[in-house]
């Protein structure tokens, strides 16, 4: 793998071109700052001060009534044990909140190649869907899969000559609350030929896509044929794609060959050994009962997020999950 593949693949780069089909996505470049908020982990849990509180997840904020909080008396050793105010990007969180009011008012949030997905167990809802520039930061905050582009996106390049890109870009994109899981599907194209199709939700399975197998299999290949090979420059790579209830397909993301990219239902041997056979080697893999359904990538929740203290990860978390029950809770009364 070389690193022009890994920059290919970035979805910056490969947006603009495959933008009309693909989803709709606003792309921000984040400033040095931000980045470093983000690899801080050293510090505490603590979420962006926002410039409109009022549409964001609580912070904790210095108060003036509090200030006594925060003097330190004669004699003490020094100035070290204040409390270190929030971090606050107003530039970045204004163009953010912009972005999403634009894409209908949710969004779906990933670096330059990945997403936190390993981070959904601290949002209230369970899911990776943001309405504000704080549920955006959370996300991001707390995920542990985000580092390996922040400080690892090159380790597998055999000509490695930086260990992360000069430049950081946050892509938002529209929230689909009707997307099915079974729908989604990896492609794998070796040495400019599409060599397999897996289904990508592996953790399930879906009697539907039995079904509709041969069908799928000729909806896809005509996309690949017909938009993808010629117009992305790498040989070997993989494409995940959406396929929708009108048989229209959505470009998601571009992933290198191999190295991070996981080959689901295939192992990286029989994707390349397919180019040996003869005829047609193209092979759609779905999870064709249940005994065959795979277990999903296990995440733990890191030791720093069980603080608990004011301002830190697990008191957002907490904060808001009680905002949602209190909704919840009113909700029925309201409506009798």
């Amino acid at each position: 793998m070389k690193e022009e593949e890994v920059n290919r693949c970035q979805i910056q780069v490969w947006y603009p071109r495959f933008k009309s089909d693909s989803i709709k996505t606003m792309i921000h470049e984040l400033p040095e700052s931000f980045v470093e908020y983000l690899t801080d982990d050293h510090g505490p849990f603590i979420l962006p001060l926002s410039i409109d509180d009022s549409d964001a997840l609580p912070n904790r904020i210095h108060k003036p009534e509090e200030e006594e909080d925060f003097e330190v008396s004669e004699g003490s050793e020094d100035e070290s044990d204040r409390p270190s105010p929030p971090p606050s990007f107003p530039e970045l969180e204004k163009e953010i909140k912009e972005s999403i009011k634009a894409l209908g008012g949710s969004v779906f949030a990933k670096l330059n190649w990945s997403a936190p997905k390993d981070a959904a167990w601290i949002s209230s809802t369970g899911n990776l869907c943001c309405n504000s520039f704080s549920e955006v930061a959370l996300l991001l905050r707390a995920s542990d899969s985000l580092i390996h582009d922040l400080c690892h996106a090159y380790d597998s390049c055999s000509d490695k000559t930086i260990s992360r890109p000069p430049k950081f870009f946050l892509a938002l994109r529209k929230w689909y609350s009707s997307l099915r899981p079974e729908m989604e599907f990896r492609c794998f194209v070796c040495n400019g030929i599409l060599v397999g199709v897996s289904q990508r939700e592996v953790t399930g399975f879906y009697p539907a896509l039995l079904e509709k197998k041969d069908e799928l299999i000729a909806i896809i290949e005509r996309f690949f044929l017909y938009k993808v090979k010629g117009n992305f420059e790498s040989v070997s790579y993989t494409f995940d794609i959406y396929v929708t209830n009108d048989e229209r397909v959505k470009l998601l993301d571009f992933n290198p060959w191999g190295a991070f990219t996981l080959p689901l239902l295939f192992s990286w041997e029989e994707l390349e050994d397919k180019l040996k056979e003869e005829g047609n080697c193209l092979e759609f893999r779905i999870v064709e009962s249940q005994c065959g359904v795979r277990p999903g990538l296990k995440t733990a929740v890191p030791y720093d997020y069980l603080d608990t203290s004011p301002g830190s990860g697990w008191d957002e978390f907490l904060r808001k999950a009680d905002e949602e029950l209190e909704q919840q809770i009113r909700s029925p009364q309201a409506g009798a």
